[in-house]
């Protein structure tokens, strides 16, 4: 027999090299694996012959074929059958869910296409069956609900990935979407009954200045003054012109053209101070998302001592006429041909944030081959680029607060549903699972978010009054099955500074 062959050749001391052992391992798994070629084929003809039961031998045949009746025999079958079984057990507990689904590959995304018929029929029924539950027909939900599971067992987690999609590009689109005058009337009339801002109990010259700049201006009001010419003998308009009507149009200008005039003179600077130019500003300016809602400003009036200029400079509040720019840099290291010299690279890339009234936001990161000077007048809700998020934004105090940042690159489908129930463009949906492949960009275009991402930042002003400066707190994922957050680790961020931007055209 082999066993007590290979027992004399080691009794007798051979030691085999390394390749006379790849040699003889090779061998025994050719003989091995046509042994069960040869068994297994011997199984399917007797299957077929339909042999009766009890009529099989027990002769067992070995690797060098000759038949033996040995008490250990070991049916290669089931082994093989375990050791599949278990290499599938520790696979699955070692690769993440995304990956271990069955259309996966090779490492591409390869799905069977009757998947999405089945799954688009399954959501039809879960969805009818959520009707009916709706309106109390709790007989015909529940079949639906069974028919709905049988298609597919994770119908219920595909749904709800889609109502919340669903949700998101609502009011996201409904930000964008003009508002009709009607509706901006009733806006204007809830503001004035919401934060109306009534006059104080005392009215004198000089009330409502508060702070450092009261104590500067003081001796500035016991006397007339009047706009000085810079040649003298030259006369000056500005004098023939009233102080109310000055007041007016000063109130049409931005905060930044109104300190400049007030650097002119005395008199620009007393007039510029007038409560109704800066009380002006303050009704443009904190609308909600500004502050939480209409009732907050009134006591913040208060505690300015209705010194609206105040106000203005100190509460809180995002610029709207710019964009929020962090730059940030890391360094990589290179390769070198030279083994005394050390190669290091320096990458610069860019997060924008752009904020708009309506409480839309949008953040782009993009890389250093794109500059500032070429991203800034194109970072509107119409762009398309790898990199782009649009969003939901909200300030409380210094705390602002970016939520449901969903990738608006055009990867993703991020329409409305049509009357079916269906996004447009075809979308398929698997729940944790994206189809189609990924390098195709048709394919890419028809799939559907799995995260959407929300951001918060603390406000600054460097110095008082600029609110120019943002510090990333916290970067989370949320999954939109789940609603699972996942922290997400920023290592190379710097603070986001303002930049005034003059046109977008």
């Amino acid at each position: 027999m082999p066993v007590a062959s290979s027992s004399q050749s080691a009794q007798a001391g051979a030691v085999p090299s390394a390749q006379e052992e790849n040699a003889e391992l090779a061998k025994f798994r050719a003989e091995w694996l046509e042994e069960l070629q040869r068994r297994k084929d011997e199984a399917s003809g007797a299957s077929k012959n339909s042999a009766p039961t009890g009529s099989t031998s027990s002769t067992q045949v070995n690797r060098a074929g000759q038949p033996t009746t040995g008490v250990l025999q070991f049916d290669t079958f089931k082994i093989q059958e375990n050791l599949a079984v278990s290499a599938a057990r520790d696979t699955a507990a070692t690769t993440p869910p995304a990956l271990t689904h069955p259309a996966v590959r090779d490492g591409a995304i390869q799905p069977p296409p009757q998947t999405f018929p089945i799954l688009e029929k399954a959501l039809k029924a879960y969805r009818q069956a959520v009707d009916y539950e709706q309106k109390g027909n709790y007989d015909e939900a529940l079949v639906l609900y069974r028919q709905a599971f049988r298609l597919d067992d994770n119908v219920d987690r595909a749904y709800r990935r889609e109502e919340k999609l669903k949700a998101i590009v609502r009011e996201q689109q409904a930000l964008q979407a003009p508002k009709p005058a009607t509706e901006i009337d009733e806006l204007a009339e809830n503001f004035k009954e919401g934060a109306r801002i009534t006059s104080p109990p005392i009215l004198k010259k000089g009330h409502g200045i508060t702070g450092t700049i009261a104590s500067i201006v003081a001796p500035f009001l016991e006397n007339a003054l009047q706009f000085e010419p810079e040649k003298e003998g030259e006369p000056v308009l500005l004098n023939m012109l009233p102080e109310e009507l000055l007041v007016v149009i000063l109130g049409n200008l931005d905060p930044t053209s109104i300190e400049r005039f007030a650097k002119v003179s005395k008199k620009a600077r007393v007039v510029s101070l007038d409560p109704g130019i800066w009380r002006k500003l303050v009704q443009r300016t904190y609308l909600p998302p500004q502050i939480p809602d209409y009732d907050v400003i009134v006591p913040v009036i208060e505690k300015f001592s209705w010194d609206f200029r105040r106000v203005y400079i100190e509460q809180p509040r995002l610029r709207l006429d710019g964009v929020y720019i962090a730059t940030c840099h890391y360094v990589r290291p290179g390769l070198s041909e030279n083994s005394w010299v050390n190669t290091s690279h320096l990458i610069t890339y860019h997060r924008y944030l752009r904020f708009y009234p309506n409480g839309l936001v949008l953040s782009l990161l993009a890389n250093e081959e794109h500059s500032p000077q070429s991203i800034i007048p194109l970072l509107k809700p119409t762009l398309r680029m790898n990199g782009l998020f649009s969003g939901q934004w909200t300030l409380n105090g210094t705390i602002v607060q970016l939520t449901n940042l969903l990738d608006a690159s055009g990867r993703f489908s991020t329409s409305l549903p049509s009357s079916d129930g269906v996004l447009s463009g075809g979308v398929s949906r698997v729940s944790g699972h994206s189809h189609g492949n990924a390098n195709s960009t048709s394919d890419r275009s028809d799939q559907e978010p799995r995260y959407t991402f929300s951001m918060t930042l603390n406000l600054r002003s460097r110095p008082l009054g600029r609110w120019n400066r943002m510090d990333i707190e916290s970067y989370d994922s949320v999954n939109i099955e789940t609603g699972d957050v996942y922290p997400i680790m920023l290592k190379h961020e710097r603070p986001f500074w303002f930049s005034k931007v003059r046109s977008y055209s």
